[in-house]
Parts: C-alpha cells; structure tokens; sequence
C-alpha cells in the first residue's frame, strides 16, 4: 500500500533546476491524494512564471512512476492557490540559501 509519506520523500529527488533544492523542502508540494491505487500530486511554483514547471512535473511524474510501480494512475497538477512564498521552505533549505 502506497503511503503519503512515501511519496513525499520520493519527491525529495526532484530538484528544482534554478535552485538546486528538492521541491519537498522549497515547500513546492501543496498536496498528496492516494486514492483508487493512484496518485495525485498538487505542486506549484517559487513564481508563476516559472520556466521549468513543465520539468519539474516530468520529474515528479518520472520519480513517483517509476517509485510506485503499483500505482495504476500518476497525476501531477500545478496549482496556484494559495501563492508560494519563502516562508513555505523547510529550515535546511532556508539554511543552504543562507537564509537563517
């Protein structure tokens, strides 16, 4: 059985090509839904004009398809709601933009 918290740290190897820190940490992940052996990812971007959210959702849909074999259905919807800001990052990666 597929759990939340696997997903999430699956997606700790997606990593943001601009920054250089996985989208866990930057707080990009909005939500996981497991539900009819599938899943479903809402991320969203530092900025909404983002040039590589189309890679970083391939990433996402490549780490977690290959990850979860199992899993009949992988969806990854970029969302915009509610707006991202730095105070969504977790503490290390706060600490490796030198932020703290």
């Amino acid at each position: 059985m597929i759990k939340e918290e696997s997903v999430m740290e699956s997606l700790r190897a997606v990593i943001d090509p601009e920054i250089g820190i996985n989208i866990v940490d930057l707080g990009l992940v909005y939500t996981v839904e497991l539900q009819h052996e599938g899943i479903q990812v809402g991320i969203t971007m530092t900025t909404p004009t983002c040039p590589l959210h189309a890679v970083i959702s391939s990433n996402a849909q490549q780490v977690l398809e290959s990850t979860f074999p199992e899993a009949k259905t992988v969806e990854i919807e970029l969302v915009w709601e509610p707006n991202w800001n730095p105070n969504m990052m977790s503490e290390q990666a706060k600490q490796m933009l030198g932020w703290t």
